[in-house]
C-alpha cells in the first residue's frame, strides 16, 4: 500500500488554521480521500493532558526547555499513536502544527535558537517530515486580536484554560512571527506561505491549490 501523505498547517494562534484544517478536510472528502486531522499539543490521550498543562495560565513557573520537552513528548506520542500507523496505512494527515511550531515559538519566541530544536526532532521524532506545510501568516496585530478573544470566550463557555502563550508580550510574537519566515524561506519546496489579511475564503482558495498540486504528484509517483 502506497504511503499516505502528511500535511500540516501553521501559523501564530488566531491565523485561521483550524477553521481552514476542517475546511480543507470537507474539500478532500468531497473528492473521495479519507483525512485523518489531528493536533498538537494533543490528539492523543497523554496528549491532551499535556496540552491542559502547557497551555493553562496557572503553569506560570514552566521553565523554556522545560516547555520545549513537554512538546517534543507529546509529538513522539502522536507520532507513534496516530500519525505513522495512519501514514502507513495509506490516510492524508492534516495535523493543526508541528515541529515548526516548537521551532516558531520556543526556538524563536522563547529564543533558545533553532538548533536545538532541529536536533531533538532529529532524535525524537526519527526526522519525520511533512509533505507539506500550509502557513498562515495575517498580519501580528490581527492574529492577536482574535486569537486573544478567542481564549476569553472559550474560557467563558466552557470554563478551559488555553490562554497561557495569549498572556506573552507583543515581543514574543514578533519572534515567533518572524521565526515562521525564517522557515518558509529556508524550505520553500515544503513550506507554501498565505500570508496577509486575506478573507477566509481566498486564504482557502491558495490552500486548496498547493493540495491538489501534492496530491497530483502523488498519483503520478504512483503510477509511475
Amino acid at each position: 500500500m502506497p504511503r499516505g501523505l502528511f500535511i500540516t498547517l501553521e501559523g501564530l494562534d488566531g491565523s485561521g488554521k483550524t477553521t481552514q484544517i476542517n475546511r480543507l478536510a470537507t474539500w478532500l472528502k468531497k473528492r473521495g480521500h479519507g483525512a485523518l486531522v489531528t493536533r498538537q499539543p494533543g490528539g492523543t490521550a497523554t496528549g491532551d493532558r499535556i496540552r491542559a498543562l502547557v497551555l493553562d495560565s496557572r503553569s506560570t513557573l514552566l521553565a523554556p526547555m522545560a516547555e520545549m520537552a513537554l512538546m517534543f513528548a507529546d509529538r513522539a506520542q502522536a507520532i507513534a499513536e496516530v500519525i505513522e500507523p495512519a501514514l502507513a496505512a495509506g490516510q492524508i494527515v492534516l495535523c493543526d502544527r508541528f515541529t515548526d511550531s516548537t521551532e516558531a515559538y520556543q526556538g524563536g519566541g522563547r529564543e533558545l535558537g533553532s538548533a536545538v530544536v532541529l536536533e531533538l526532532h532529529r532524535i525524537i521524532c526519527s526526522n519525520l517530515q511533512p509533505d507539506l506545510t500550509l502557513l498562515l501568516l495575517p498580519s501580528l496585530e490581527a492574529s492577536l486580536n482574535r486569537a486573544r478573544r478567542r481564549n476569553q470566550r472559550a474560557a467563558g463557555l466552557s470554563g478551559q484554560d488555553e490562554g497561557r502563550f495569549e498572556q506573552e508580550q507583543d515581543a514574543f510574537y514578533r519572534r515567533v512571527w518572524q521565526k515562521y519566515r525564517e522557515i518558509a524561506a529556508r524550505e520553500p519546496a515544503r513550506v507554501v506561505l498565505i500570508e496577509g489579511d486575506l478573507t477566509i475564503d481566498e486564504v482557502h482558495e491558495q490552500i486548496v491549490e498547493a493540495v491538489a498540486e501534492r496530491l497530483a504528484m502523488l498519483a503520478t509517483g504512483a503510477q509511475g
